[in-house]
């Protein structure tokens, strides 16, 4: 095969984001089922937000283990194994039948997931054809996210209108695998082997000259992080308990206006540059933060999807701003070290708080739970506002 001559009709990098979307669509499919799941398995909100933790966990350890994997054995055969584990875990909500299955299910996905992000994100760049590197770049990103937006909206919309709702989701899933794993056989590979991989965890140092830049990143980055947390585990539940809307497909459509706004923040992030769009992806989340908290003690459902898809875009416009700052200001022998670093710590955002919602949910209940979690994120995101302006107003002393 000639793998530039395919490279040049420019199909490989779109087969290849199709296959991206279908590992990360595979990742938030659970998410408007939640609530089913409690009812059948008779489960509380918290271990609803344990579920979904154990999926950062297994994102974490790919990313740490075998985040350079891709590097040494290529591209195809890593993006391979994240849809066979994609697959493997839409097995075992298809033949869920407690927690256990629910559990292997999430850490198989967060495996995928963690293999999947890297690897399909440079694959697309890589098999672009170079006339056309910086549209894949954008798509590669949009890939990701999309495909985290558009589990829940098929999954609503098929539990909600089709029969087997907790069984014909996972089955159209294996599908979509079925044709990625097809088409990723097809692709050219972008890198020549270099033998057995170094299997030991990468370092998470950040050099002391840029701590304080790293530090209002990844303050933007948590927040920003935790608020998508927060909607693709709980946010079904916020609606039916708090909200009173129980439409699984309405469900699914708000965790997907989330996303949706966050493509969109990063394609107006790349128009404004980090130096405006990462405080005004913080000032964007203060706002969303605020809006979502009303609409929580008014049981307003249009409130949460302005809150959502405000609270998307600064989520959108602070990532991409985030990742740009840390990897020009990294030194470039440990850029992907720190880049690593500020992932680990986002992904541990998506994890950690919303755990803490659903403890807190038992001592206090879902509203003043919720209630609390956005105060908190509109905190942090506030600090992270300031610390850039103090970093801003430094740079211009000197």
């Amino acid at each position: 095969m000639d793998s530039r001559k395919d490279v040049d009709r420019g199909w490989p990098f779109l087969a290849a984001a199709y296959a991206f979307v279908v590992v990360m669509c595979g990742t938030t499919l659970p998410t408007p089922l939640y609530s089913l799941y409690q009812r059948e398995f008779g489960f509380s909100s918290f271990l609803v937000t344990v579920i979904f933790a154990v999926y950062a966990a297994g994102v974490i350890v790919a990313l740490l283990l075998l985040g350079r994997m891709s590097d040494f054995i290529g591209r195809r055969p890593v993006l391979l194994a994240a849809l066979a584990l994609s697959g493997l875990s839409a097995v075992c909500f298809l033949l869920a039948g407690g927690l256990p299955e629910l559990f292997t299910g999430r850490t198989l996905s967060g495996l995928s997931a963690g293999l999947a992000t890297g690897t399909a994100t440079v694959m697309v760049i890589e098999l672009a054809p170079e006339r056309r590197r910086r549209a894949a770049t954008l798509l590669a990103t949009g890939a990701n996210l999309g495909g985290l937006g558009v589990g829940p909206l098929l999954a609503g919309v098929l539990a909600q209108y089709a029969p087997a709702p907790l069984k014909l989701v996972f089955v159209v899933d294996l599908a979509l695998v079925a044709v990625a794993a097809a088409v990723v056989l097809a692709l050219p590979e972008t890198v020549r082997t270099r033998g057995r991989p170094p299997l030991r965890p990468q370092r998470l140092r950040v050099p002391k000259e840029m701590r304080a830049t790293f530090a209002a990143a990844a303050m933007a980055g948590f927040a920003g992080f935790a608020t998508l947390g927060l909607f693709t585990s709980v946010s079904p539940t916020f609606l039916s308990e708090v909200e009173g809307e129980s439409n699984l497909a309405v469900a699914g459509a708000v965790v997907f206006s989330v996303f949706a706004a966050s493509v969109a923040g990063q394609a107006l992030g790349r128009r404004l540059g980090p130096g405006r769009s990462l405080p005004g992806g913080c000032a964007m989340l203060v706002a969303g933060m605020a809006v979502i908290a009303v609409s929580l003690a008014i049981a307003s459902l249009a409130l949460l999807v302005l809150g959502a898809v405000i609270a998307g875009t600064g989520q959108g416009l602070s990532f991409l701003a985030a990742v740009r700052v840390v990897t020009e200001r990294s030194p470039a022998d440990r850029r992907a070290e720190v880049t690593s670093a500020l992932f680990v710590l986002m992904y541990l955002a998506i994890s950690i708080p919303v755990i803490g919602v659903g403890a807190l949910s038992l001592a206090v209940g879902l509203r003043s739970a919720g209630l609390i979690f956005t105060g908190c994120v509109a905190l942090l995101a506030a600090a992270a506002l300031l610390r850039l302006r103090g970093i801003s107003a430094k740079a211009a002393d000197r």
